[in-house]
């Protein structure tokens, strides 16, 4: 891992706002205690750039993302899992700032972005969406870094559009889910949004799916707090139940030997939902894999080791010449 250069390494973000004063010492203090937790798990590489909240109109549909780093640069996208959002990786993306555009978008149904209607949430829509935000951003490849349902939809888009994809990088995603996990997302998906009398009981609630995870509590505070919306009578989440009510995730396993990029695959060393044998496997079908195991994490490994993880995407997008 090469060393930051010509920026403060004390530099604290939150909610994609950075402070920095001069001299390098945090400038403000944050409710809860983010930024004590920014200090514990900061990343080696954390950056001092503010990111850019920006929303495109792809498809017909408004879709929302934060961007870091310069236009021009190799691009680089992060693609949050199921009913999550583009903040899931505020504690990463701002690391590759330095040399690349980054860019971690809030999928279609998901954060800031629209809810398609009639819904639309199949794993083709999803990588359209891809699709037309390159195209959006005058980008002609992307690495995608994807975690679950995100790292589904950049296994799908890679096999379906190989010459667009300079990456890809599996983050503790299946390439099929078994068929009575889908059944119990469609039937979580038939619910009505919950509403929340306040945003102190919508965070007082909030858990991961699944619920394991060594994830700072503060850093929870700031995802669930991060993806409310306040609504007549209270405030709910940002997503769109109909994302699992109408999903339709293609099994990705006959696709895996038609992706021709670089790929890594990463996966939390006591992970329920990739274990390593079957990361083991992902590894032997793509054309071109690594794997990487993040000790001590589960699914949610972004969260639960984020330093260890920004040091395995470094590592590989430097040995795959994604620079």
């Amino acid at each position: 891992m090469s060393s930051s250069r010509g920026r403060c390494r004390r530099c604290v973000h939150r909610y994609s706002r950075q402070y920095c004063a001069r001299g390098g010492a945090p400038r403000k203090s944050f409710a809860g205690s983010f930024a004590d937790t920014i200090r514990r798990v900061s990343t080696p590489r954390p950056g001092c750039e503010t990111a850019r909240r920006r929303a495109l109109e792809i498809g017909g549909l408004r879709l929302a993302f934060l961007e870091w780093g310069a236009p021009g640069r190799p691009a680089l996208c992060f693609l949050h899992g199921g009913a999550a959002h583009a903040h899931w990786f505020d504690l990463v993306a701002p690391a590759f700032a330095d040399r690349f555009h980054v860019v971690s978008l809030d999928q279609r149904g998901h954060g800031e972005s629209a809810w398609a209607v009639p819904p639309a949430y199949a794993t083709e829509d999803f990588a359209a969406d891809l699709g037309g935000l390159m195209d959006a951003l005058g980008v002609p490849r992307m690495a995608f870094v994807g975690h679950s349902m995100g790292g589904h939809n950049t296994l799908a888009f890679a096999a379906w559009h190989p010459e667009r994809v300079s990456a890809a990088v599996i983050v503790d995603a299946r390439p099929a889910l078994p068929a009575e996990r889908v059944d119990r997302m469609r039937a979580r998906g038939r619910r009505p949004p919950r509403l929340h009398p306040s945003a102190e009981d919508a965070v007082r609630t909030f858990r991961l799916l699944p619920p394991d995870t060594t994830a700072d509590p503060a850093l929870l505070e700031h995802l669930a707090r991060a993806g409310l919306v306040a609504r007549a009578g209270g405030v709910r989440y940002r997503f769109d139940p109909a994302c699992y009510a109408a999903r339709e995730p293609v099994d990705a396993w006959p696709l895996l030997p038609r992706i021709t990029a670089p790929a890594l695959v990463v996966h939390g060393e006591h992970s329920p939902i990739l274990p390593r044998e079957m990361a083991e496997r992902m590894v032997a079908a793509l054309p071109k894999a690594t794997r990487a195991e993040i000790p001590g994490a589960y699914h949610h490994l972004v969260l639960d080791a984020p330093a260890a993880f920004v040091r395995a995407l470094d590592a590989f997008l430097a040995d795959a010449g994604v620079v």
